[in-house]
């Protein structure tokens, strides 16, 4: 018997709950929307924004949607500096999900996710940047997995959070932009992010055809490419 095996899995177990708890005990779903921003963001300076960062790193490392993020940094802050304040929280939010699976969760949850460790670990490794930009370019899949399934593989952790960086940017400018015309001028603005939004998802696709040499990243992907 493995007494530090059950010592750490007993850790991430507990903390897992102590997560879930406070998740639920601080309403954080019910947070970021449009009245929340308006009482505790919006107009606070440093504060709202620290808070603003605090939050989106929370939310996006625990599975919260990071285009909801995004669409409320562009709300809160406009679409310049809500992007830049959106990607900062989301790879946050990454950093902490890869670091927490990767320093605590690895003996535990190995056999839970073998298939799509495997899976993240031989799409990822060769070239750990490109491929993880690519994957975080593509319309479809889980990133808080992805993020998951990375920190639980042997991929490099500098490169892949990186590439992750730089492909969370195209996401975070569209809905950053339709956010920041909530109020004003929105018909075009979301006009135009949706055509931004097609268009890196287009990406995303032609460029997962073109460089996965036969790799498989996301059989959902797969089957809708096929059909």
């Amino acid at each position: 018997m493995n007494i530090k095996l059950i010592l750490r899995g007993l850790a991430v177990l507990l903390s897992l709950a102590a997560i879930g708890f406070l998740v639920r005990w601080s309403g954080l779903g019910d947070l970021l929307d449009q009245g929340w921003i308006d009482r505790e963001v919006r107009g606070k300076g440093l504060d709202g924004e620290l808070l603003f960062i605090a939050i989106g790193t929370l939310a996006t490392a625990v599975g919260f949607p990071r285009q909801v993020i995004s669409f409320m940094g562009g709300y809160a802050f406009g679409f310049a500096w809500g992007t830049v304040l959106g990607v900062l929280a989301t790879v946050l939010g990454c950093i902490a999900t890869f670091v927490y699976a990767r320093l605590f969760g690895r003996a535990l949850l190995a056999n839970r996710l073998g298939g799509r460790i495997a899976r993240v670990d031989a799409f990822v490794r060769d070239n750990p940047f490109t491929m993880t930009l690519l994957i975080r370019l593509l319309p479809v899949g889980s990133n808080v997995a992805t993020s998951l399934a990375a920190g639980l593989s042997s991929v490099a952790a500098l490169p892949f959070l990186l590439g992750s960086a730089v492909g969370f940017v195209p996401q975070t400018l569209v809905f950053a932009l339709v956010g920041s015309g909530v109020s004003v001028d929105p018909f075009w603005r979301i006009g135009l992010g949706t055509v931004l939004f097609v268009v890196s998802g287009v990406l995303g696709v032609y460029l997962y055809r073109r460089l996965c040499h036969g790799k498989i990243y996301d059989e959902e992907l797969e089957r809708r490419m096929a059909g």
